[in-house]
């Protein structure tokens, strides 16, 4: 889609390397039993490759001008469909149970389309997403590391997180300021994590966050005892990247439980 010039208010960065189109495309690995969505086509770096091993492909764009060429390019082909609309207020559920989802992803929006994914993540197989590095490395972060932290917990309590590849930043035209990052993201199965109230533990986890260079009992003094702490073993001297997912989840359940 030659002549087509970035858009910045769009977060345009258009893959062009060879190599790491082809990784993205192995690491998919589309067959004709999938339902593919491709969010962000862009000039279609790998949407062609995408339709030819997908059973069905939904490509998911807001540039209309793009969502236009897309749809010449795609007319004759009954198993594309192109749907102009911002992705993150599109309604999955609408394109199947069983889905999976790739995009190269503009950073201005990646986290929040991150969590509104969540909501559609009993019909999600997998996703495959490009993403900035320092976002990737949050998301895949192991408690202990200076990334580890709110990203990472909220979305690791519902997702498998598994950082792919890194991608420098001349692989894109125009170049991004920073470096990429290639995630596979595989929904837990229900229960893995019991959350009793969503809402109640990710303002805990963002409370204990806002104050990481603290002691979990200073970080959360305003919010959890002492006594709430050690009630899910949970010793008040560490601090809070040194707190598991699993231990987040046993206080938040514990508060809600008290609250009831």
């Amino acid at each position: 889609m030659a002549g087509h010039r970035a858009r910045k208010r769009f977060g345009q960065h258009f893959l062009r390397d060879a190599g790491v189109i082809d990784a993205i495309l192995r690491a998919v690995h589309a067959t004709k039993d999938d339902v593919v969505v491709e969010i962000g086509p862009g000039q279609g770096a790998i949407t062609a490759a995408l339709a030819a091993d997908a059973g069905q492909l939904h490509a998911i764009e807001l540039d209309r001008d793009l969502v236009a060429r897309l749809r010449r390019q795609y007319s004759n082909n009954p198993a594309v469909t192109i749907h102009e609309a911002d992705a993150l207020s599109f309604d999955f559920s609408t394109l199947g149970d069983r889905l999976r989802i790739v995009g190269n992803l503009p950073y201005n929006i990646s986290t929040p389309l991150l969590f509104h994914l969540l909501n559609y993540r009993d019909r999600i197989l997998d996703m495959h997403f490009m993403l900035q590095k320092e976002v990737v490395d949050r998301m895949a972060a192991s408690p202990g590391s200076k990334a580890y932290g709110r990203l990472g917990i909220m979305l690791g309590c519902h997702l498998n997180i598994e950082s792919l590849f890194d991608v420098d930043k001349s692989a894109f035209d125009p170049p991004p300021k920073v470096m990429s990052a290639v995630v596979r993201l595989d929904p837990l199965p229900p229960g893995t994590f019991d959350i009793k109230d969503e809402a109640l533990l990710s303002r805990l986890v963002s409370n204990a966050f806002m104050k990481r260079r603290k002691t979990i009992r200073n970080a959360l003094k305003d919010h959890v005892d002492v006594a709430d702490l050690t009630a899910v073993d949970i010793d008040p001297g560490l601090r809070p990247e040194q707190i598991s997912i699993t231990k987040y989840v046993e206080l938040s359940n514990h508060l809600a439980s008290s609250l009831r």
